[in-house]
């Protein structure tokens, strides 16, 4: 039996031997030599003390192929989800679990979509794509250990594809302006409610709003409350409203992002400052690289798995980015009649669908096929819209709207010259801020607009009659565009930012404006900034937004007659909050979940109405606090559900009576005047494999922290699995005073030392120089001979 038992022991202990040997042998080398065939001549990576590749190389071709090599190096399974995601193709690494996520993708049909792109592309980048698609697959051909997951899924990825770095880029679309529900609910609630109620509950604007260009006035307003339409809403029989179905946060993927021009800082220098919100996962999103080539210098944050650098700066201009949050996706009504099976109704006449069939093929069990059907708009969602099916038109499947533009932004030697690379590059809609070494400015846009005929876009319409249609994009020339303004800097956070003057409608459902007004209110009265200052107001937490319901509240509980040991402690919570969401502000947990139930509360019976026609209707408006505020101010008759009895104060103390009941159940332990913000906002960055296999999660995720930022109502953007990707901070004339973090590290492999090096500087707010002493670890690539 010991005999036996030692040998069970030694093969458990060879095994655990082989693995570990494995996973070792797995790291990548930093150091070294590789033959790159295709190089035109010797390149060069020297890596900082982070990890942050450096490329010294004759050309751009070449400088494409080292990047496309080293981002296979250090994220190749993250280049591998993004395109599997993206095609519709997880449910071949991952079973049944992923089917129906693959089903609902490949109805947009991307991989087609990316067929056609690669096919449309300029010579110069379809050029510097296939270097970038030769680096990646050098290393998948060459490297002997693939990387951990893997080995564990013993999986090969397929060789690199042109089209795969473009279904990367296609899921950013996809991320940042790709989605349907904007569209959805807003066709629901035209049905369901009265025209002038739907107006009051879609505002495009908020008390914060200031518009850059285009005047100062909103497109869609209503001021006065619709009292008629609101009270002849029926009332909600179920309270199912009142926390599901209401999103007072809509949290977006979007960004912050400022220039100071060089009136406003020390030495004349101009600067930008980004930071882009995008959901928080390990690796982190970016890839830093400072690329050198020729006489060019381009350095930033890249994106595995396509070329370009996204965000940073050259020798002569830096930019960043904030996500639009307009509206670049149509949901076309088609009109079928049964005796016309098979076919809808165009400006033409019937037409018949057309069908294709596709296979899905799932680990470990039979493949499912898919029939999927197309229309001369789009593809055929799978999901109808008030009963009826509907066509999707969205800028990333139109033909000439997708690019790798940004590649030309080495070029730029100016605000005008960035300018003008922005306008034609094909790529997700973003507001750009520019600086260049001479200490200018710029606002402008970035991506294809879609040029709509007769229409705004808002709700879902027929197009059959030929009244409706997209012509095409908005001319580059005609995109707005600002350059040096009189006040010396310029704000965007995803807020509305031109006024109803400005001849194209850009969007609707635009971000609550107080981030924006709150990095003005911070810049506007400083001069003599530098770059720490900027990255100061990055980690802003102030939150005036919040201040109306702490009054809302102390007002209704100093008119009660009594209050009870919960609302007691309540009031002494709210009253102590020092308008900050830090990690030790008492009283915010209760705000934040008091708003969210206030407006469960106040939008009930609106719900209530959409979910009559569709049951999973959700109120989710990013400018919902215009509405809110109005109602809870002005407290008119007919609003409320029944039960209330037009009782307002009655509503608002039973509303923190159960936010003070929800948040007892939730932390049981601490009463409510010692509960800190930070107690009930834990930010956890993880691994997709530890979502399914917790034990490795000490191995793979960055540890879980208490963090101050909130959601959405505050500068600094940081919530559980969403926050800031990295925060930047550049002056193309100083990139040496540069400042950057990001979460997480380089490295994708979990046994690397750069896999959370920069984790706590990220965590802490810790400023990291953007351009890191050298470690000496040189990589040398050299052409096959």
């Amino acid at each position: 039996m010991r005999v036996a038992s030692l040998s069970i022991a030694g093969v458990i202990f060879g095994g655990i031997a082989l693995v570990a040997g494995l996973l070792l042998a797995s790291l990548p080398a930093e150091n070294g030599k590789v033959v790159l065939p295709g190089l035109s001549s010797q390149a060069s990576v020297k890596s900082d003390t982070f990890g942050v590749p450096e490329i010294e190389a004759t050309q751009r071709e070449d400088t494409y192929r080292v990047l496309g090599y080293l981002h296979a190096r250090d994220r190749l399974f993250q280049m591998e989800l993004m395109r599997r995601r993206s095609a519709g193709r997880l449910a071949e690494l991952f079973g049944a679990k992923a089917l129906e996520a693959d089903r609902k993708q490949r109805v947009y049909q991307m991989d087609r979509a990316a067929q056609r792109i690669v096919a449309d592309l300029p010579p110069a980048q379809r050029l510097a794509l296939q270097a970038y698609v030769d680096g990646v697959n050098q290393f998948i051909g060459n490297t002997r250990i693939l990387p951990p997951e893997f080995l564990a899924l013993r999986h090969h990825p397929e060789p690199w594809r042109p089209e795969d770095s473009i279904l990367v880029e296609l899921a950013m679309f996809q991320t940042l302006n790709g989605q349907e529900q904007d569209e959805r609910m807003v066709s629901v609630m035209a049905r369901a409610l009265p025209q002038e109620l739907v107006t009051f509950l879609t505002p495009d604007t908020d008390l914060y709003a200031k518009a850059l260009i285009g005047g100062s006035l909103p497109r869609r307003f209503n001021p006065s409350i619709p009292l008629e339409a609101l009270a002849s809403l029926p009332g909600s029989k179920s309270t199912l409203a009142l926390n599901q179905a209401v999103d007072a946060e809509n949290v977006v993927s979007g960004s912050n992002n400022w220039v100071v021009a060089g009136s406003k800082t020390r030495d004349g220098r101009a600067m930008i400052a980004s930071d882009m919100h995008l959901a928080l996962n390990v690796p982190n999103i970016w890839y830093r690289a400072d690329l050198s080539y020729g006489n060019r210098h381009i350095y930033g944050v890249t994106l595995p798995g396509a070329p370009a650098v996204i965000l940073g700066g050259n020798d002569d201009v830096a930019w960043g980015f904030t996500n639009v949050t307009g509206d670049f996706l149509d949901l076309i009504r088609l009109e079928t009649d049964p005796a016309h099976p098979g076919q809808y109704r165009t400006p033409q006449g019937w037409q018949a669908f057309s069908e294709h069939r596709e296979t899905i093929r799932v680990k470990g069990e039979p493949d499912v096929m898919l029939t999927l059907r197309d229309s001369e708009w789009g593809p055929v969602s799978d999901q109808d819209l008030l009963g009826q099916p509907v066509a999707i038109k969205w800028i990333a499947l139109e033909p000439h709207f997708v690019d790798l533009g940004l590649m030309d932004m080495d070029q730029a030697r100016n605000t005008q010259q960035a300018m003008a690379v922005m306008n034609r590059f094909g790529g997700p809609p973003q507001n750009v801020v520019i600086a260049d070494r001479d200490g200018h400015i710029a606002w402008t846009y970035m991506g294809r607009f879609p040029k709509r005929r007769g229409f705004d876009g808002l709700i879902s319409q027929s197009w059959a009659d030929g009244n409706f249609a997209w012509d095409g994009s908005i001319p580059p020339d005609e995109l707005p565009r600002l350059l040096d303004p009189a006040e010396g800097f310029i704000v965007t956070a995803n807020n509305r930012t031109l006024g109803r003057d400005y001849p194209y409608v850009i969007g609707h459902n635009w971000s609550l404006s107080y981030r924006a007004y709150r990095i003005e209110e911070l810049l506007k009265n400083r001069s003599g900034l530098n770059e720490q200052d900027l990255l100061a107001i990055q980690l802003d937490t102030r939150s005036e937004i919040l201040a109306f319901y702490q009054q809302l509240a102390l007002d209704a509980l100093d008119h009660l007659n009594e209050a009870d040991d919960n609302l007691q402690k309540a009031r002494n919570a709210i009253a102590a909050w020092d308008g900050y969401m830090q990690t030790g502000s008492i009283g915010a947990p209760i705000l934040s979940e008091f708003r969210t139930r206030l407006a469960g509360a106040v939008f009930e019976k609106v719900v209530a109405a959409g979910q009559t026609l569709d049951p999973q209707f959700r109120y989710a408006w990013r400018e919902m606090e215009t509405p809110l505020r109005q109602l809870l101010t002005q407290r008119p008759k007919g609003v409320l559900n029944p039960r209330y009895q037009d009782d307002w104060q009655a509503m608002i103390v039973a509303t923190l009576r159960q936010t003070v009941q929800a948040l007892r159940e939730k932390y049981p332990t601490v009463e409510p005047d010692q509960l800190t913000w930070g107690m009930t906002h834990p930010v956890n960055l993880r691994h997709p494999f530890s979502k399914v296999a917790s034990a490795l999660s000490g191995v793979l995720d960055m540890p879980a922290f208490d963090s101050d930022g909130c959601a959405s109502v505050c500068v600094k953007v940081m919530d559980n699995a969403h926050g800031a990707s990295e925060r930047l901070v550049l002056s193309p004339s100083h990139s040496e005073n540069a400042l950057f973090h990001m979460p997480g590290g380089q490295s994708g492999h979990p046994l690397s030392a750069h896999y959370r090096d920069q984790q706590n500087f990220w965590r802490d707010g810790v400023a990291l120089p953007m351009r890191s002493a050298k470690a000496g670890d040189v990589l040398q690539f050299v052409p096959r001979l």
